[in-house]
């Protein structure tokens, strides 16, 4: 009898072990409150591991590059903004120093190469360059040329030689010839394009833009080239800039977006004093060309000047000639 039994349970346990159990709907998973992800959400989640794992992993040298790129843009836009001569010249010092001689870090036409391949650098080892590359586009959107009149060390270095070589040697081109002599940087600019997307070949920078000087590598046709052009620039200031260089013409087109416009009086109309006082040739009358202006700082120091300024100093004769009409 107690076989029986035993026989019988065991029966029926195996007919139980196949009855179907009924899967939990997906809306009672969800009622659980655990959030589910997307694929999207999934790869955002990644993306921030990994730019979280690349800057924790940081090793002390890059960290003072990303410091010291931070420091020199962060008071080039300080001087910027407090317009001062002394501030400005101390941020040619640091652009000189630091992005000339020490880093060699300019933005050069091979960047622009790079981007029409899209050959980017990995962002982990190049921070500072994103750095540099970023700052220079916003803020030429925004404010017009900044990076070539106050950043971009062969600019910097150019303007600082001018303020030590005597006056006497400077020639100014006419007004009509350096307008028309703007346009070359275009061409060039074009013709640079052309030959490297014809041929690939990206060592065409060293023979049209004198940066690599900083790294005081190069052959005798580059020295020469670059000595040449450094004699020239006596006796015409900013030469390089104004005239030859390839990424202020690419700038040039950009800075046409500018928001942040210098702005104009309406006695600029006949008013001479800024326009001679441009050392770009930017300003033609009461037009200021986006395109050619680098915010130097020059026409915006007499502009808030009230004793140099006509718009000021006629506000303040304006009150003495109505006193003397009415009396």
């Amino acid at each position: 009898m107690t076989v029986t039994k035993f026989v019988a349970a065991c029966a029926m346990a195996s007919c139980l072990s196949f009855v179907p159990v009924r899967a939990e709907p997906p809306s009672q998973a969800i009622e659980t409150g655990q959030p589910t992800l997307s694929l999207e959400d999934l790869d955002a989640l990644l993306e921030e591991d990994e730019i979280e794992e690349s800057v924790a992993s940081l090793n002390s040298s890059e960290v003072a590059d990303i410091i010291g790129i931070v420091v020199v843009l962060g008071f080039a836009f300080f001087s910027f903004a407090r317009k001062s001569v002394a501030l400005k010249y101390i941020s040619f010092a640091m652009s000189i120093a630091y992005l000339g001689f020490y880093k060699s870090n300019l933005v050069s036409i091979v960047n622009i190469f790079a981007i029409l391949q899209g050959n980017l650098p990995g962002f982990r080892h190049s921070i500072p360059w994103y750095l540099l590359i970023g700052f220079t586009v916003v803020s030429t959107v925004l404010w017009g040329r900044l990076y070539c009149g106050r950043i971009c060390a062969f600019g910097a270095l150019t303007q600082v030689l001018d303020r030590l070589l005597p006056s006497r040697l400077r020639i100014d081109p006419p007004a009509w010839l350096d307008r028309r002599l703007a346009y070359l940087k275009y061409g060039i600019l074009g013709g640079v394009l052309v030959y490297f997307l014809g041929t690939g070949d990206f060592l065409i920078y060293r023979y049209v833009e004198p940066f690599w000087m900083f790294t005081l590598n190069g052959n005798v046709v580059m020295w020469t080239l670059v000595a040449i052009l450094l004699i020239a620039t006596v006796f015409v200031r900013n030469l390089y800039c104004r005239y030859l260089c390839s990424v202020g013409a690419a700038l040039g087109l950009i800075s046409n977006l500018t928001v942040f416009r210098i702005k104009r009086w309406g006695e600029c109309q006949n008013c001479k004093i800024c326009e001679k006082a441009c050392e770009w040739g930017a300003i033609d009358g009461p037009k200021i060309s986006v395109a050619e202006c680098v915010r130097c700082d020059d026409c915006e120091r007499i502009y808030h000047d009230q004793k140099k300024c006509v718009h000021w100093i006629v506000l303040q004769k304006k009150p003495r000639a109505q006193i003397i009409a009415s009396s």
